[in-house]
């Protein structure tokens, strides 16, 4: 801030306290106090539109007396308690900058750092705004965010490019058959609970009823009555016509159970006598 900007902002405590008020009734002493306020905030913006910084706010929110603080009441306004409340902004504007890359040469270190320090420095001090590249996505960006959330349900999951999906389809046949019916435009058959097994959402049907889940299973195919109860959630029609569709849907998601492969059985020991 330069000299008029600390004139403002010392006129505008004055009518916030009677003390400053009475203080730069003074010709000499508003004049100390002008100088010693412009070399202590030499390095403080006035205002910042863009990231909503005030000066003035800073001088309001001291005489307010947030959280307890009855500093206000003992004393009036002075330079640190403005540099108090532009130290955390001045920190928020350096978590949201990132680095824009250097126009002088790579092959000279001394010119690349001096121009990073400088690019920091006029964020840190207000001169210009921090360049958020971290928080645009351009096209490429979007694409990559499309791709991530492709898929189907709704936890987390990995990028993964076409063609290695399309390599692991035939190691992993219930997800492709999932990838699949979502792609056409039908529904997820493990988008809700199963009323047979109580497999939760986007988790496998299981098999048997043993207590606490031993001994179960998870099957490569889905429970007719998770099908019907997904059908009936979301076409809940009467008409033969609605029942047929409720029947194409629930054959096209229905996956029958892969084969169990069978293995010869181990035996031991010699020869019975």
């Amino acid at each position: 801030m330069i000299d008029e900007h600390i004139a403002a902002l010392l006129a505008y405590a004055g009518r916030l306290d009677s003390r400053v008020r009475r203080a730069l009734a003074d010709p000499q002493q508003s004049a100390r106090a002008i100088t010693d306020w412009t070399t202590a905030l030499a390095e403080v913006p006035a205002t910042l539109p863009e990231t909503s910084w005030d000066a003035s706010h800073a001088v309001r929110r001291y005489y307010e007396q947030r959280g307890g603080d009855r500093s206000a009441q003992f004393r009036a306004v002075e330079p640190h308690d403005v540099l108090a409340a532009w130290a955390p902004h001045r920190a928020e504007l350096m978590n949201r900058h990132t680095d824009p890359l250097p126009d002088a040469d790579p092959d000279d270190p001394q010119a690349w750092r001096e121009e990073l320090l400088d690019a920091r420095a006029a964020v840190a001090h207000g001169y210009t705004s921090p360049a958020q590249y971290r928080a645009e996505i351009n096209h490429a960006g979007q694409k990559r965010l499309a791709a991530l959330i492709a898929g189907v349900g709704d936890g987390p999951r990995r990028y993964m490019p076409e063609h290695v999906a399309r390599d692991l389809a035939a190691y992993r046949p219930a997800r492709a058959h999932r990838e699949a019916l979502v792609a056409d435009g039908l529904p997820d058959p493990l988008g809700i609970r199963c009323p047979h097994c109580h497999a939760q959402p986007n988790q496998p049907c299981q098999s048997g009823y043993r207590r606490y889940g031993k001994g179960r299973r998870a099957l490569t195919g889905v429970h007719p009555s998770r099908i019907q109860a997904l059908i009936a959630q979301l076409a809940p029609t009467t008409d033969e016509e609605g029942e047929a569709e409720q029947v194409r849907l629930a054959r096209l998601m229905c996956q029958p159970p892969a084969p169990r492969e069978i293995r010869a059985r181990h035996t031991s020991g010699g020869t019975r006598r």
